[in-house]
């Protein structure tokens, strides 16, 4: 009795090899979702009330600010966002919410407000730059720039020496 193998594989292997390539191609795109920040629970943001806590009593309920405003400290945000991206391509922001406490001058709440993506506004960068004082130099000019610019050095002796 001989027995003889074909070595090819033939269609059904070629199926196996494209079915295995197909899982593995989409088990690496799985999404990647992250939630970052601080984001307090609607009962902890309940028992904050205008006109009675103090920054002390929201610190213990909410943890430190995620910043506080630039030019006012009297205000705290407390900024989350989920978000989430496919391997390589850019992350995309699914849910972002801000809440933003402002408290009054002896430092008791005064107010609370929540922001959330749809209250985001898209802002155009600016492309412009700072022209620097000076000549721009291409790379021949600054390889070829020294050339002719050889000083003859001079050189004394010493009769005896």
């Amino acid at each position: 009795m001989t027995i003889t193998s074909d070595r090819r594989g033939g269609p059904r292997s070629l199926g196996l090899a494209v079915t295995m390539a197909a899982a593995l191609m989409t088990g690496a795109c799985a999404a990647d979702l992250r939630a970052r920040g601080n984001n307090p629970t609607d009962d902890r943001l309940a028992q904050i009330e205008p006109g009675t806590q103090t920054r002390r009593e929201v610190a213990s309920l909410l943890g430190t600010p995620s910043t506080t405003a630039t030019f006012d400290t009297e205000t705290w945000y407390y900024i989350s966002a989920q978000t989430r991206q496919y391997a390589i391509f850019k992350r995309e922001e699914l849910e972002r919410r801000i809440v933003a406490i402002s408290f009054d001058e002896s430092g008791t709440v005064k107010a609370i407000r929540e922001l959330t993506l749809e209250d985001g506004r898209d802002i155009a960068m600016l492309d412009r730059e700072t022209p620097t004082m000076g000549n721009e130099m291409g790379l021949l000019e600054q390889l070829m720039g020294n050339l002719g610019r050889f000083e003859e050095r001079k050189t004394t002796t010493i009769d005896g020496l």
